[in-house]
């Protein structure tokens, strides 16, 4: 039942549309506070707010800008400013953009690949004890090829909070950037720099039907982009972005080929993404299973690996690599054990999906 006589001290009922989604309308009023962010509430930029006012007992993974600082969102700002500790992989860089975003007093600690599994129990303990604790990397979203996500799992496996504030994403930027089909896309971060998990990793890639984002240094792009070439061959379009969201930010479009020859042609540098064109949908030539079966035999036979053995046999003779998948299974179950011990996976790798 509706009083009808508020009385003259209460205070007015605002104007609500009735269109507006109630769900929309909860988080506009969680975000901007009852003053309709006049007050400075979490969310609206205004003065510089002191660190540690906000929520307690959560993990909150924060992304900050890849380059532009005008990309740090205000919802980036008030989870940063409502942290009772910041955990950043460079306390030096996170010093700058707290400073940026007029968060003063902000308790920062350090985070990187060489002390993340040291750091787990301390985070974990300052969740458990009601704390917020805020991670942020150099650039992006932590635990994308950055320190982060192993603590993010110890946290969630504990049974405490975790949430996110997204923010900017190499990955999303030089994939939209890039041109190329953005439909069906895999991350495959940094490619092993030698060995055979590199080959390995190159005859994937290769493989790959989908649009592939890889991260390279830039010291290294114009031989990844050779390696890539002798994989996929030379014709495979590619898009190189480097310094994205920065002044000099550039997009290099073309086959791999004119790829490896722009990078050739002078000193690449910068953060650099590499956005590969997906593998060529290749008809079945109608090779039989006799066929496919003899070429695996021959290679495990003389004691090859069953994961290269597969690859190679269904790039040589363009059929579907679980059907050569399938077909090495019934070799290997005839002729033994793989070589010096099973591969992950049994066989030498899991299903291809």
């Amino acid at each position: 039942m509706t009083d009808p006589d508020p009385g003259p001290d209460a205070d007015p009922v605002p104007d609500i549309d009735p269109d507006i989604d109630p769900d929309i309308l909860e988080e506009l009023e969680f975000w901007t506070g009852p003053d309709d962010g006049e007050s400075g509430g979490p969310g609206v930029p205004g003065e510089p707010v002191p660190a540690g006012s906000g929520p307690s007992g959560a993990l909150v993974v924060v992304g900050t800008p890849i380059g532009n600082l005008g990309d740090l969102s205000p919802r980036a700002v008030a989870a940063l400013a409502a942290a009772d500790v910041i955990y950043c992989e460079d306390t030096r860089h996170s010093r700058k953009l707290m400073s940026h975003a007029g968060i003063v007093g902000a308790s920062l600690r350090s985070l990187h690949e060489h002390n993340e599994e040291d750091r787990i129990d301390e985070v974990v303990g300052a969740v458990r004890e009601g704390r917020t604790v805020a991670v942020v990397s150099d650039a992006g979203l932590p635990g994308i090829s950055d320190p982060g996500a192993r603590v993010v799992r110890a946290v969630a496996a504990a049974g405490l909070t975790v949430t996110v504030v997204p923010g900017p994403s190499a990955v999303l930027t030089a994939l939209v950037g890039s041109g190329l089909p953005t439909d069906r896309f895999c991350f495959e971060g940094f490619l092993p720099r030698s060995g055979k998990e590199r080959r390995a990793a190159l005859r994937m890639v290769a493989a790959e039907a989908r649009t592939v984002v890889v991260f390279e240094a830039p010291g290294r792009v114009a031989g990844t982009l050779s390696d890539l070439a002798e994989a996929c061959g030379p014709d495979r379009p590619v898009a190189v972005a480097r310094e994205l969201t920065k002044l000099h930010e550039e997009f290099f479009r073309g086959s791999l080929a004119e790829a490896v020859s722009w990078a050739g042609a002078g000193t690449v540098r910068g953060e650099v993404v590499l956005v590969l064109g997906g593998a060529p949908a290749v008809e079945d030539p109608g090779v039989g299973d006799d066929v496919l079966t003899a070429a695996l035999s021959d290679r495990l036979g003389a004691g090859e690996r069953t994961r290269g053995v597969v690859d190679d046999v269904a790039a040589a003779f363009g059929v579907p690599r679980r059907r050569v998948y399938e077909l090495a299974l019934a070799v290997r179950s005839e002729g033994g054990p793989e070589p010096g011990g099973p591969e992950p996976g049994g066989a030498g790798l899991p299903p291809p999906s």
